[in-house]
């Protein structure tokens, strides 16, 4: 029912505007119209399976605004979301592979990204990974802007992956939640080794040797997005074996 208002008051909104620009010979366009994407989706739980991978448009937390996917493939996707500047989490959209795989049958499981992001607003671009039975999370946070930080508390400083991270370990009440922040600057593209992270989390003995890898997540943890940004992912991919 609320959708339903929101779109609404878009179109009587809109519908005055686009008679307003033909009137001087020019055109309006949506944020994501202008890619002329494959896929598009401004529904909250939107979502596209695509290549072995979906796509989510995920908008979860309270007081959100109007947000939009766009994907050309599970490689090339992007979001513009409006959200307001006020704290608290309001979407994690993001493309995920699945893995169904214990840790200790894992050979190999790593990933590869490229983005474009905004210089403002509060929010980071992260991993999200979770064991089947999303009682773990594991969140590898490669570049973040603005007032946001980890749950929990912090534990230490490790070098696994490719990267140095500094480890927060908590929880939301739901499951655990270990966040791995890069160290050394915001990253926008790279590769992550993420096999031998989930290795080390398991010889701290905070997981099973041999817990179930679920899914393997990459996407944007939104707090604010005041007056509409964009979000791009030019590649990413999950490879495992």
């Amino acid at each position: 029912m609320i959708r339903a208002a929101r779109k609404l008051f878009l179109n009587r909104l809109v519908t005055p505007l686009i008679a307003l620009f033909a009137a001087f010979g020019l055109t309006l366009t949506t944020a994501t119209s202008a890619h002329a994407a494959t896929w598009e989706s401004s529904d909250q739980w939107g979502t596209w399976n695509n290549g072995g991978y979906i796509l989510y448009n995920n908008i979860w937390g309270s007081g959100a605004g109007p947000q939009s996917i766009w994907a050309n493939s599970y490689s090339q996707w992007g979001v513009w979301a409006n959200h307001p500047n006020t704290g608290g989490i309001k979407s994690y959209p993001n493309a995920k592979r699945v893995v169904n795989r214990p840790l200790n049958q894992l050979n190999s499981l790593s990933s590869s990204y490229n983005v474009t992001v905004p210089n403002t607003g509060a929010y980071n671009t992260a991993y999200d990974i979770w064991d089947t039975d999303y009682d773990h999370e594991v969140m590898l946070w490669m570049n973040w802007t603005g007032p946001v930080g980890p749950l929990g508390t912090y534990q230490t400083r490790v070098t696994q992956g490719g990267h140095t991270w500094d480890v927060y370990r908590g929880s939301n009440g739901a499951n655990n939640v270990y966040s791995f922040l890069r160290v050394g600057g915001n990253s926008y593209s790279g590769t992550v080794n993420i096999l031998p992270i989930l290795r080390w989390i398991a010889n701290q003995g905070w997981w099973s040797q041999s817990e179930p890898i679920g899914d393997v997540q990459f996407g944007y943890e939104i707090t604010s997005s005041s007056g509409g940004l964009n979000f791009t992912t030019n590649s990413f991919n999950v490879n495992f074996s």
